[in-house]
Parts: C-alpha cells; structure tokens; sequence
C-alpha cells in the first residue's frame, strides 16, 4: 500500500512486470482499501474470465463490473499503465496505447491511497 495523493488533472504512471504465473492482478486507487474508486483487473485467467481487463469500484460492497476486451498484458513481460482523472471518469492508458474510460464514481477530484495486489513486480509508479 502507498499513500500519495492524486488530484484530477494529474496523471499516475504505474510500471512493473507480470510474473509468469499470473493469473490476474489488480491496480487499486481510492481513500483506503475499503473505498476504490477505481479498481483496475488485469485478468488472464479468473473463473471464466480470460485475457479481459475488469473494472470496478468498491465503497460499502462493489458495482457493476466494466470489461475490456483490449488485452495487451503478457505472462513474465513488463507493462506501463498511465492513469489519469477528473470529477466525472477515470482515463486509462494501457501498454499498447489504447485508451478507455470508467466513470468516477465517487466525483471525488483527489485520492490518496494506491495498492496493487496479485503477481506483480511493481518497478516504479510516478504522480506528475
């Protein structure tokens, strides 16, 4: 878990490097582990899900799930995700330059909490 603090308008870089047994792993921005405004699921093998981006968020149990099916993730291959935002979404820029969008649900304009969880080496993330 890192605390920073993220203010719409400014944009979070997260790089690292899938592990070779990935399964799935998952980018969390909000105020605490209990409130994600957005939680970003990288998903290559989850119950049915394959090769799928999952979005969600979480404050007092978790919403509709937004996928993607743009997958530009690899087992043992190093990734940048670029995550920007105001009141209204959240803009994701994947490693292949494809960007989408999922709403900001809680209209927040700055969050201070960032957790990854799964296989993942994290090698740097940057606020500018």
């Amino acid at each position: 878990m890192v605390i920073l603090m993220f203010y719409a308008g400014q944009e979070l870089t997260v790089s690292g490097k899938v592990k070779s047994g990935c399964d799935y792993f998952s980018i969390n921005i909000g105020h605490d582990v209990n409130n994600i405004a957005l939680h970003f699921n990288p998903r290559f093998k989850y119950n049915k899900d394959r090769n799928v981006i999952v979005c969600n968020s979480n404050r007092g149990g978790w919403g509709s799930e937004q996928k993607e099916k743009v997958f530009p993730f690899q087992r043992d291959g190093d990734f940048r995700v670029v995550f920007n935002f105001n009141n209204d979404q959240f803009y994701i820029r994947l490693p292949d330059g494809n960007v989408f969008t999922f709403p900001n649900r809680f209209g927040d304009d700055r969050f201070s909490h960032l957790h990854v969880e799964g296989d993942v080496k994290i090698h740097s993330f940057k606020v500018i």
